[in-house]
């Protein structure tokens, strides 16, 4: 009896050695379930592989616009603040150089590590875009309140024939203020809009003779006096520089000039100072 139930044994163990170390040997069956194990399990890591780098390649795509977005932002804020196109190249890749010294440690980068790293980009640049925006809407807003204040000369090569201060009065031989400027200018002189704004007056005025008066917001008037014709209307929005009347010696005034007047809050301004800091 022992020695049949040693020789069950001897056969079951021999037969275990023969599946375990000559897999050559083993039945069909197994070696199909194998097979099918095996693919089964490399379909599921290429599957893994395809998301992980479609999800990779749809990240890149959104990094690639938003630095498209910053590139384009990068042009207009460089516009802005009267840099040079050559200063700055948003096109180009920026230049580097160097030496290779590779690092000690080969360590693979892994797929969560170049997703974590790629999300922390990511953040960063929505970030710097924010940041790039609010810039640009600050400097578009200086630029556009630079547009609404006194800062074009409203007569091109002319000379001041009187400035702002007190001086003798020219009827009355009296001192007396003289609330702007006057350009001793040909009758017919073209007068341009000092800045931008609405006409607020353009008609003949007792002693300013034919005027036009422009409200650059702000609480800030130009007047433009004794004109031989006026060229707009009330109501009308001019633009820094545009043509609104020409010269003449309406109204109280002695000869062909402009009288031109910086207001705010109703009080006159020296015009001059606004044209100098324009110019500065």
């Amino acid at each position: 009896m022992l020695v049949a139930v040693l020789f069950v044994a001897a056969v079951l163990t021999a037969q275990y050695a023969i599946v375990r170390f000559q897999p050559g040997w083993m039945g069909t069956e197994m070696r199909d379930w194998l097979a099918s194990a095996h693919e089964v399990e490399q379909q599921k890591q290429e599957a893994f592989m395809r998301k992980s780098l479609d999800t990779l390649a749809m990240r890149l795509g959104q990094m690639q616009a938003q630095v498209m977005r910053l590139n384009g932002l990068g042009a207009r804020l460089a516009k802005l603040t009267g840099m040079k196109p050559e200063e700055f190249s948003f096109d180009k890749q920026p230049a580097q150089g160097g030496p290779y010294l590779p690092s000690a440690l080969h360590q693979q980068v892994s797929m969560s590590s170049m997703e974590q790293q790629m999300a922390d980009l990511n953040a960063m640049l929505s970030d710097r875009s924010d940041k790039l925006v609010a810039l640009e809407t600050l400097l578009m807003q200086d630029k556009l309140s630079k547009k609404l204040l006194p800062s074009v000369p409203p007569i091109r090569d002319a000379w001041y024939s009187s400035n702002f201060g007190w001086r003798i009065d020219p009827f009355t031989g009296k001192n007396a203020m003289h609330e702007g400027v006057d350009y001793m200018v040909p009758e017919g002189t073209p007068i341009h809009a000092s800045a931008s704004g609405m006409v607020v007056y353009a008609d003949a005025h007792p002693e300013y003779g034919n005027m036009v008066e422009i409200d650059h917001g702000n609480q800030v008037v130009t007047r433009y006096a004794h004109a031989s014709k006026l060229l707009v209307k009330v109501g009308q929005m001019v633009k820094r520089g545009q043509e609104i009347a020409l010269s003449g010696s309406t109204g109280r005034s002695t000869g062909p000039h402009l009288h031109f007047e910086v207001r705010y809050k109703g009080i006159a301004q020296n015009p001059v100072r606004f044209l100098e800091k324009a110019s500065s």
